[in-house]
């Protein structure tokens, strides 16, 4: 008999008949007058006109992961297949995601709309370009830029110094020979010749201001305290200085209001905002988790990366912040992903490995033990796969208990919302008898700075001391001269181990880690520390998933998954 063929995730997508997204958002109660469609399936939400309760008490499950490998982990399918599971058990829950960026996209990664039967959709618009949310991020920051350079040129009534100008450009897209370049050569009419940077759309600090923002005053106000450098006194030249709030408010002013789309099977799904959770906050906005904690009972979001990035950014930043707390935390895992944690080669995942899982589970009992000390409660989530093996899987099942974290398999990515039933109801069972209300962040907001780095290097990525480059140190003295040591800090790193080293697989411990520089991003509300070798403008590999993408003779988009 022939094996049955797997349906791909566009494939999947294509064939499911979506609602009208007018009556996705009736089912969270939003009146159709603060619907602004893009189309039949996706739409803009006027925060204004919802009025929904503001004292409405939902709770709010944060997904997160083990240390990503090649090997896959899925914790976006798990979020959308969690999600889907509840509303199968007649709950009122909805999504809170973030927005694709085109670089990985057309890099390496693909798209960021979940898969098989635990998506989001229409996932091609969701992929690519969206409501445009992405691109006025892009020129409202090229804008700022634009009008730094013009004041340099125009006699420079700032006295802005062009040695000190911090600001650089953006652009949605993976392209590492724009990583530093030169600007205004070619004569007078050109402005100052001088270096610059380019950073992915992602880690532009306006992409965090959008994620940050309540609302368009906010986001108003932020834009106007980004420093954009130094003048010749040392002093800090914000964008109010330069008078360019206004416009870029303009530009964003859409863009603030969150996007309504649906699952495969009709959750409503609010997907806003993009920061990447390696060099910036990873999670997605407050404008529109705010919105769905007054609109469900339930509402189930994602951080980024594994739970040492974006799970700690949402709980050290983003709660802080804006105000929040999570009621549980769902840490997902697969039995590959665990292998390759425990020495297992990427070609090597599907033979049956009970040893190499339990050498991987290091890295996933770092990460409990991580989230606790938030005082939190945490369910594993194990993500199966075809050809997990019961021996395999009972490693994890076991060492969860020894740990006293809950445990469930889903199974969401090929049977949908009804294989993660397991999972949902696990979690509503730890909903009602843990207690998160001791939750709070890993550090005060009154301690320095540089304890604020040691204390997540020490208790989250248990490193065991923090060294500083020259410069590093030169721009934590800035910093605290002016008075920005309340502000939380936002560590950017690789993804791929606890340390800044990507192949330091497992749970490594008492190594030394780097702080090469250290910047303000006073609109966000955090300042960015930036360890080992991380950038922030990302460049295409040896064969880029572009080269696979076309259309097809019925105009439909070909290779983005």
């Amino acid at each position: 008999m022939a094996a049955r063929s797997i349906p791909s995730d566009i494939e999947i997508a294509r064939n499911t008949k979506l609602q009208p997204i007018v009556d996705v958002a009736k089912k969270l109660g939003i009146p159709e007058d603060a619907v602004e469609s893009y189309g039949k399936y996706k739409a803009k939400i006027d925060v204004d006109k919802v009025g929904a309760d503001p004292n409405k008490k939902a709770k709010l499950i944060l997904v997160t992961a083990i240390n990503p490998t090649p090997a896959g982990e899925g914790k976006t399918t798990v979020s959308v297949g969690l999600c889907d599971a509840l509303n199968v058990l007649q709950k009122n829950a909805c999504l809170c995601l973030r927005e694709p960026s085109l670089g990985p996209c057309f890099g390496v990664k693909g798209g960021a709309a979940g898969g098989g039967f635990a998506q989001i959709a229409p996932m091609e618009d969701i992929n690519l370009h969206f409501t445009g949310d992405f691109h006025a991020v892009t020129a409202a920051h090229n804008l700022l830029a634009a009008m730094v350079d013009n004041s340099i040129h125009q006699g420079n009534p700032l006295r802005i110094d062009p040695r000190r100008v911090t600001w650089g450009r953006t652009l949605d897209v993976n392209e590492r020979a724009l990583r530093q370049i030169v600007l205004g050569l070619g004569g007078t009419g050109n402005s100052v010749p001088r270096e610059s940077y380019f950073v992915i759309t992602a880690a532009s600090e306006i992409m965090a201001i959008l994620c940050m923002s309540k609302d368009l005053w906010d986001l108003r106000e932020r834009l106007g305290n980004i420093v954009i450098g130094y003048d010749y006194d040392g002093k800090p030249v914000t964008a109010n200085d330069l008078k360019a709030r206004g416009a870029m408010t303009v530009l964003m002013k859409e863009a603030i209001k969150p996007n309504l789309v649906q699952s495969l099977e009709g959750s409503p799904a609010f997907v806003h905002g993009g920061p990447f959770a390696n060099i910036a906050h990873g999670c997605n906005s407050v404008a529109a988790t705010k919105l769905a904690l007054k609109l469900a009972d339930y509402v189930v979001t994602e951080a980024g990366f594994g739970a040492d990035l974006g799970a700690e950014k949402f709980l050290d930043i983003k709660c802080r912040k804006a105000g929040i707390k999570p009621d549980a935390v769902v840490l997902v895992a697969t039995v590959r992903a665990l292998k390759y944690h425990g020495g297992v080669p990427k070609a090597e995942p599907g033979a049956t490995n009970p040893d190499a899982v339990a050498r991987g589970l290091a890295n996933l009992k770092q990460h409990v033990e991580n989230l606790r000390k938030y005082k939190l409660p945490v369910v594993v989530a194990l993500n199966k796969f075809e050809g997990d093996s019961d021996s395999e899987i009972d490693v994890v099942r076991n060492a969860c208990a020894e740990l006293g974290a809950k445990f469930a398999c889903a199974t969401h990515w090929k049977d949908g919302g009804k294989g993660a039933v397991e999972l949902a109801k696990t979690v509503l069972n730890t909903l009602e008898t843990e207690d998160s209300s001791a939750f709070a962040p890993i550090y005060p907001d009154d301690m320095p700075i540089k304890e604020k780095i040691a204390t997540v290097a020490r208790e989250i990525y248990h490193a065991g001391t923090v060294s500083y480059t020259k410069q590093a140190e030169r721009q934590l003295k800035t910093l605290v001269e002016q008075g920005c040591d309340s502000l939380p800090v936002c560590i950017a790193k690789t993804q791929y181990s606890f340390s800044a080293d990507p192949q330091l697989l497992g749970a490594p411990q008492g190594y030394e880690l780097n702080v090469r520089e250290v910047k303000l991003s006073a609109g966000a509300g955090f300042v960015v520390v930036m360890t080992g070798e991380i950038i922030a403008a990302p460049g295409l590999p040896r064969v880029p998933a572009a080269e696979a993408i076309d259309i097809n003779e019925k105009g439909e988009t070909m290779g983005l998954f």
